[in-house]
């Protein structure tokens, strides 16, 4: 009964210098994807109607595209780096 909506952030890689790393920001509502950025290609993606009008909107934003390509180095790298180092150095 209601609505439920969120946002997720992902960091995604596999290799230890990170070269492959992969920032992903989901927006969803009711559980179903609505838009989602992905750095690897760049710009925002709808999966529904209303997700295709939020990513028109926010990829003619440059500022916020900038922003997002970003967050690869501001957040995916750095909090990596520190997490990894973490768990590596308890091994």
């Amino acid at each position: 009964d209601g609505y439920y909506e969120y946002g997720m952030f992902e960091c995604v890689y596999s290799t230890s210098d990170y070269s492959d790393m992969v920032y992903l920001q989901s927006l969803s509502f009711n559980k179903a994807v609505d838009v989602q950025f992905n750095s690897s290609v760049g710009k925002f993606v709808g999966y529904t109607e209303e997700g295709v009008k939020y990513a028109e909107n926010f990829n003619k934003d440059q500022a916020i595209i900038q922003q997002q390509k970003a967050q690869v180095d501001t957040y995916c790298r750095h909090n990596a780096q520190i997490l990894d180092s973490a768990v590596r150095d308890k091994s």
